[in-house]
């Protein structure tokens, strides 16, 4: 019986230790706290793929821009989408549009990327967060960065294109600002 508790113990230690070392290294200036309806999203930043558009997500997120906003394009299986202060797709923020920041990211499970038009330097205030892995958007889009814990909240917010009743940003704050 204690042969069979040491091995638990080591396989446990494997599995678990990691995900736990992971959330605890976090940066607070390069940490996201997303508040939904249904609790707190953590989403660490990579300025190391695209410090520009690390940077515009602070700025706005310290300006309070995205609270409130709603997720108005939830697709199943792909991805939720946020920060169009109009709730129709088509709106941003009043700062100039970014150049591109593509990398070899894949664009996986709680990837969080940022939306543009048919232009590659056109990403403004709009995210997305991925539902599942889409290889196909890896070097089209820019990854900026990516759901720690969480993802379980995430996986709550209601679809549709729009939603008949969309989740929204309750509030978003970077850590290093929380109280």
């Amino acid at each position: 019986m204690s042969r069979f508790l040491t091995i638990f113990a080591v396989i446990a230690s494997i599995l678990f230790v990691p995900a736990l070392a992971g959330a605890s290294d976090l940066d607070p200036e390069n940490t996201l706290y997303l508040d939904l309806k249904d609790g707190r999203v953590t989403i660490r930043l990579r300025p190391d793929l695209a410090p520009k558009h690390v940077e515009r997500i602070k700025t706005l997120t310290r300006d309070g821009f995205y609270d409130g906003i709603i997720f108005h394009r939830v697709i199943d299986n792909f991805m939720a989408q946020t920060g169009d202060p109009t709730g129709t797709g088509t709106g941003g923020s009043d700062l100039p549009d970014l150049p591109a920041e593509f990398s070899d990211a894949p664009f996986q499970r709680g990837v969080i990327g940022m939306a543009r038009t048919s232009d590659p330097d056109s990403a403004n205030s709009q995210f997305f967060i991925m539902f599942a892995d889409a290889p196909h958007l890896k070097g089209k889009y820019t990854v900026w960065g990516e759901v720690v814990d969480g993802m379980e909240l995430v996986d709550k917010i209601v679809r549709g294109q729009p939603p008949a009743h969309p989740d929204k940003i309750i509030k978003m704050q970077v850590a290093a600002d929380a109280g």
